[in-house]
């Protein structure tokens, strides 16, 4: 049970672009399409996965005074070996997102569920909370970039094999350029934010309180500690 609340718990209640508003570098940088949006979350997600297993196989073997360093290891391992992959095997998605699949490294959705639970956990619950945490990431990718490129461009196309034209008649140029990302994450966050207190009215609980993004009150971390 504790697995299966690691997995979803990443993907709704702690998403990491729409709850805890963390990695939006990537968010407002790449989603200026589905593709570039579904090659940053699949490849932020492997990278995720691979971390939090590895971070706690070795937690109790890492020293607390050079932890961070440590995590910083072996996420940049992973990242290089994804980079190098997607050069290899995808190289016009390489080139698309260019200098944001080494930004993975910074990411601070890796390192925090690296420190926060990773290093607090088993194997398998990590690994469980990293994939959940990836899939939450990578849906909230996809969804602000099919906002944009609809109405930006007037159509959806991922990897040129599935493509729907004539979405948006009249295409709105300020949705595929950078304020246009800031427009799109701000509308959703808002509908996201009424969705949650319309449920909790419909339950009869009171509506959420805003979530306090700093240190002090991050989610991310257990007891905010």
């Amino acid at each position: 049970m504790r697995t299966w609340s690691a997995f979803w718990y990443g993907i709704f209640k702690n998403n990491p672009t729409f709850r805890l508003v963390l990695g939006l570098c990537p968010t407002l940088a790449v989603t200026t399409s589905l593709e570039n949006a579904l090659g940053m979350g699949l490849a932020a997600t492997f990278v995720l996965v691979c971390s939090n297993g590895l971070v706690s196989a070795l937690r109790r073997v890492i020293p607390g005074a050079v932890h961070i360093p440590c995590y910083i290891v072996i996420i940049a391992t992973f990242v290089t070996a994804t980079d190098l992959l997607m050069k290899a095997y995808l190289p016009d998605l390489s080139a698309s997102l260019g200098i944001f699949i080494p930004l993975i490294v910074v990411n601070c959705i890796i390192l925090g569920r690296a420190e926060a639970f990773a290093s607090r956990n088993g194997v398998i619950d990590s690994l469980a909370d990293g994939l959940g945490s990836g899939i939450g990431f990578t849906l909230a990718l996809s969804l602000v970039a099919a906002v944009r490129e609809i109405c930006g461009a007037g159509s959806l196309t991922v990897w040129g094999s599935l493509a729907f034209k004539g979405l948006n008649p009249g295409p709105v140029t300020l949705a595929i350029l950078p304020a246009g990302g800031f427009v799109t994450l701000g509308l959703l966050l808002a509908l996201i934010n009424r969705l949650g207190e319309w449920n909790a009215r419909r339950h009869g609980a009171p509506p959420p309180l805003p979530v306090n993004l700093d240190c002090r009150h991050c989610t991310m971390c257990p007891n905010g500690k």
